[in-house]
């Protein structure tokens, strides 16, 4: 059962396909968590609800404590299959946008009230396009289905849609339940590094005893400002320091007294402007940190973050992510993911093999590349191998690249093949069918540049320029891109084991919001790295399925391919002891 739910300008909801004698129900908006909720616990297997954007309709749901098991969403569905080339759609790409071209999605925030979990319109951020009849959701998804079905690649194609709309549920879970936060832990954190919390407008006073020691090293004049490049470099150039821009690689060059207080400085002052009280009263609300994460923000499939740093907690702020008493972390990451990934997709037996351990266990792939008498050493083997994925041809990765090439040639041809097509302009597409933009205007300019009968060598220079690096930028794309489609398929994974586990009989009381009390829940994820709170009775069961989701999902990638995804599994109580 696939129903769909569609937006009515009275601000009701038409649900169709569910059990009606016209095939559908027209509700008040008010009422689609009773109607979701119905049709989730009258099945064995949850139906796939079908909407316009999981941001706009799930944070009301999930405020009303019910879970979704299963979704389509046109939205991000409508973006992969209209820039992958394993698709023919009815009309040209090349025709005008239409009204899900570029949809951004709908803000998190505006699926709850001042993120207090009561349930806010449904269509208060709707936008004047996405009210019109072009943007129906039921044409829309047969449109797409069609289009899957004439595709010469449907089912990694469906296997991708599935995900990546799975992902989208995950993200709005990963918002509501949010992430367990010592405000008093961090505050202490701050006043240790930083000094006690300042006035508004002042700096904390670790800070200013830096900024004098800076301007006593480079004889200013006691208003000078260092948070100010322009003044501050000005200064450095009247005192002969012999910096040709602030960054951080250029100054622990320099032979200077103010190089060592202002390299500090900086530092702090990233952490202050980053994750200081600012950063504490804006995303931390009754003990958790909340930040929105966008499904396939990076053109390669990645998420990114919108807001608070979600995907980049420096380590010196970890102290603060404390489980609730009762229940602990168990944390997650998967060991060397993209050469595994590049294996399985070139079908490199050779390379799958050297991360598996010599009795079939599992083992460190860069080890094993030593083990195969490639390289010397493991460091050697990683740069190799970053050099391999990333375009790096000069160094100790040039160096050892021939070798890589000869012990693993199926991989090696693979991600050059890769940056071949990318400097010749064309698409590259990942496992499942996410293809890669065509190169921009600047990339075009300097190609035809080197084609004008007066060109000279600055011209061609200029292109052979521009086409290695979007060389590269293919070569990685489709490492990092099936990356992601495995990382979308372990959180798809992992979200219905967990939920399978049930609850934790006599959990510990603490704010989790329904429907995750009592139950392990994500609660942070950094692209191969996954976090979950969970009842500390409940720590090797999940463990358990966390392992298990990830040999699926390279199952559901690779088929039988023997390629393994080994797991670095932690339990600690505090996210900082994990690492």
């Amino acid at each position: 059962m696939q129903p769909v739910v569609v937006p009515e300008p009275d601000a009701t909801v038409r649900v169709v396909g569910l059990d009606a004698p016209d095939g559908q129900r027209r509700i008040a908006a008010a009422e689609l968590a009773a109607v979701v909720r119905g049709a989730e616990t009258a099945a064995v297997v949850g139906p796939r609800w079908t909407w316009d954007d999981t941001n706009r309709w799930y944070p009301s749901l999930l405020a009303a404590g019910v879970r979704v098991e299963r979704s389509h969403d046109l939205r991000l569905a409508h973006r992969i299959l209209r820039q992958s080339v394993l698709v023919s759609w009815p009309e040209p790409a090349t025709t005008a946008a239409g009204p899900w071209d570029g949809m951004p999605p709908a803000p998190l925030a505006a699926g709850t009230a001042a993120g207090s979990g009561t349930p806010a319109t449904l269509f208060a951020n709707l936008s004047p396009a996405e009210k019109t009849p072009e943007a129906d959701p039921l044409s829309e998804l047969d449109v797409q289905n069609a289009a899957v079905s004439a595709s010469r690649a449907a089912g990694r194609l469906r296997l991708l849609l599935a995900a990546e709309s799975a992902g989208a549920l995950a993200a709005v879970e990963l918002f509501h339940a949010g992430l367990p936060w010592r405000l008093d832990v961090h505050d202490a954190i701050l006043t240790e590094i930083l000094g006690p919390r300042p006035r508004w407008g002042e700096r904390p006073q670790r800070l200013e005893d830096l900024a004098d020691q800076i301007r006593d090293a480079l004889d200013a004049p006691p208003g000078l400002n260092p948070d100010s490049p322009r003044d501050l470099f000005r200064a450095m150039e009247h005192a002969g320091v012999g910096a040709r821009s602030l960054r951080k690689w250029e100054l622990e060059r320099l032979d200077h007294p103010v190089i060592k207080p202002l390299l500090e400085y900086k530092s702090l002052y990233r952490l202050l402007t980053a994750n200081g009280w600012s950063w504490l009263d804006a995303w931390v609300r009754g003990g958790r940190f909340r930040s929105e994460y966008v499904v396939g923000g990076v053109v390669t499939g990645r998420w990114a973050s919108k807001g608070g740093g979600a995907l980049q907690i420096p380590k010196n702020v970890r102290r603060a992510v404390v489980a609730d008493p009762g229940w602990t972390f168990v944390i997650a990451d998967a060991a060397q993911l993209e050469p595994r990934v590049l294996a399985g997709m070139a079908g490199d037996e050779a390379m799958a093999a050297a991360g598996r351990g010599g009795d079939g266990r599992e083992a460190d792939m860069y080890a094993g590349i030593v083990a195969s008498g490639a390289v010397a050493t493991r460091e050697l083997a990683k740069v190799g191998m970053l050099g391999a994925m990333y375009g790096g041809t000069t160094g100790s990765s040039g160096q050892v690249l021939p070798r890589l090439a000869k012990a693993f040639p199926r991989s090696l041809a693979f991600v050059d093949e890769a940056a071949r097509a990318g400097e010749r302009g064309e698409v590259v597409t990942t496992h499942l069918g996410r293809s890669s933009p065509l190169p921009g205007t600047s990339w075009m300019e300097a190609q035809a540049g080197a084609y004008q009968e007066n060109a000279g060598e600055g011209e061609a220079a200029r292109a052979r320029s521009s086409s290695r690096s979007w060389g590269r930028f293919t070569r990685n794309f489709v490492v990092q891109g099936t990356a992601a489609e495995w990382a979308m398929c372990w959180i798809a994974s992992i979200r219905r084991r967990l939920w399978r586990l049930g609850q934790a009989p006599g959990a510990a009381h603490v704010p989790v919001p329904e429907p995750f009390a009592a139950r392990p829940h994500l609660v942070l994820f950094l692209h191969d790295e996954v976090v979950i709170h969970t009842p500390a009775t409940m720590v090797e069961d999940v463990a358990d399925e966390v392992r298990a989701a990830a040999a699926e999902a390279g199952r559901l990638l690779f088929a039988d391919f023997p390629v393994q995804f080994p797991l670095s599994v932690t339990v600690a109580d505090c996210y900082a002891d994990a690492k």
